[in-house]
């Protein structure tokens, strides 16, 4: 299979499952880029992700425009940006013109309550995914600070979570490396 029609199913697949938007399509974009494909590791997804959060627009589309565009070019990025968003579209209309008759029914209502649970878990494997990363190059006493904090901030004082992944992004940045052996 050719890599732009690899790049197309990917992300095609990722739009029509990916009920809830965007960081419910995460852990499925993971799936495709990092397990499927293995177009990158966890560590880049990570990056890519941090990344894509400090940027404003739907996270989904940005990275599918990244991915898209670090595995094939210009025609990668709007081959993957298109199979992301054709199949949402496609279905809007087609669930907004069905549904718009049925909402008052409970079955329609249940549909979203039904598939929240789902979602939840999905986000919770990918974060646990994450932490476990962070642990093996941090260390559980950075990794718990860095989560305390992060809610804190973010529930607690209210600062948007874009701020705070640039924070954190810009910590790493800046903080001095250090080389193999040394012991500070």
């Amino acid at each position: 299979m050719g890599v732009q029609k690899e790049l197309f199913m990917a992300f095609f697949r990722v739009g029509m499952l990916g009920y809830g938007g965007g960081p419910a399509s995460i852990p499925l974009i993971q799936k495709e880029a990092v397990e499927t494909y293995e177009w990158m590791n966890d560590e880049e997804f990570s990056d890519i992700l941090a990344i894509g959060n400090t940027l404003p627009g739907p996270i989904a589309t940005k990275m599918a425009g990244y991915i898209g565009y670090r595995v094939a070019g210009t025609a990668g990025l709007l081959n993957a940006i298109v199979a992301s968003i054709v199949p949402t579209v496609i279905l809007m209309i087609a669930l907004l013109v069905s549904l718009a008759s049925f909402r008052e029914y409970a079955w329609v209502q249940g549909m979203t309550q039904g598939v929240m649970p789902v979602v939840a878990v999905m986000l919770g494997v990918l974060t646990w995914g994450f932490l476990t990363k962070a642990k093996g190059d941090l260390g559980w006493k950075v990794v718990i600070l860095l989560t305390v904090a992060s809610v804190a901030l973010t529930e607690l004082a209210g600062v948007h979570p874009a701020i705070v992944i640039a924070a954190l992004i810009l910590f790493v940045l800046v903080k001095p490396v250090k080389k193999a052996g040394d012991r500070t």
